[in-house]
């Protein structure tokens, strides 16, 4: 019996993370009861990695969640992209009608770099809980087994966004339509920028989790309460997050149609008699 679970991880290992992603998340529980576990990624991973890959998987990840030297310019493009959104966001919520942003949950400057901070080392909360799943297991493995970046990124969207639906039952007043639309549209987008990031400096994890961290740091939900302000800023934000997505795909369409980099893809690892279900990688983007 064992023997044949270890043959269906090692000949799936991506179906079996993604199953063991969800699992783990949302339980077994009604969705009225449903309790989220946003670790679920990063422990999924380090339950397939051992089994497929073995030491080098796991120290490959280690490598990834650290790989710091990259050309500083990235480290902006990670806080500012996601600042950038929500600014452009409450500015445009406000024109449209909506009551000024408040910052007051935020309290000072040194708290939110607290809070920042916490995020980071928190492997409990959204941005060292997934990235490490998402980007430091999935994305190269996808990437690795022949598709594109764009098409990786596709099958990586749907999936993570479909994982966070739950987040919605969690709390009263997020079923709106206008809101849930907003969610939707911007889980998705954020993969797209994930990617981008990720490709365009060799494979590291680190810097999507700062990207994550910063994106959970300064959140709409900090600046209306649920309300209709809010929920025309959740739409608002999504439709913003989507154009930026677009933009990306469009002004660097070629980083997206062609091989990714083999930094950011994941070698083939053969398992003695049982071949896995990652291909070798394309290579180096030229």
């Amino acid at each position: 019996m064992m023997s044949s679970v270890l043959s269906v991880v090692r000949r799936h290992p991506l179906v079996t993370f993604f199953v063991l992603a969800y699992v783990i998340a949302w339980g077994f529980l009604p969705v009225e009861a449903v309790r989220f576990e946003a670790g679920a990624p990063f422990i999924a991973a380090l339950i397939v990695i051992p089994l497929t890959q073995g030491w080098a998987g796991l120290k490959e990840l280690g490598l990834r969640m650290i790989r710091w030297r990259v050309r500083w310019y990235w480290y902006a493009v990670a806080i500012a992209l996601p600042l950038a959104v929500v600014s452009l966001t409450a500015g445009l919520n406000v024109a449209l009608g909506a009551s000024a942003p408040s910052f007051a949950s935020y309290g000072s400057f040194t708290t939110v770099l607290m809070v920042f901070a916490v995020r980071l080392v928190n492997p409990g909360d959204g941005a060292l809980g997934e990235e490490p799943g998402w980007r430091g297991f999935a994305l190269p493995g996808l990437q690795g087994s022949g598709y594109s970046p764009l098409v990786s990124t596709l099958i990586l969207g749907v999936l993570v966004t479909g994982w966070h639906v739950p987040l919605l039952f969690l709390e009263d007043g997020l079923l709106r339509p206008s809101i849930i639309v907003g969610f939707l549209l911007g889980t998705m987008a954020v993969t797209f920028w994930y990617t981008w990031m990720f490709n365009h400096t060799g494979g590291s994890v680190l810097i999507t989790l700062v990207s994550h961290a910063v994106q959970g740091t300064i959140t709409i939900g900090g600046l209306w309460s649920v309300g209709a302000d809010f929920a025309q800023a959740n739409l608002l934000n999504g439709l913003v997050a989507s154009a930026v997505a677009i933009g990306l795909v469009v002004f660097d369409r070629k980083a997206w149609l062609e091989p990714a980099p083999a930094e950011a893809t994941t070698q083939a690892v053969m398992v003695p008699g049982e071949p896995t279900g990652v291909a070798p990688s394309h290579g180096s983007r030229a």
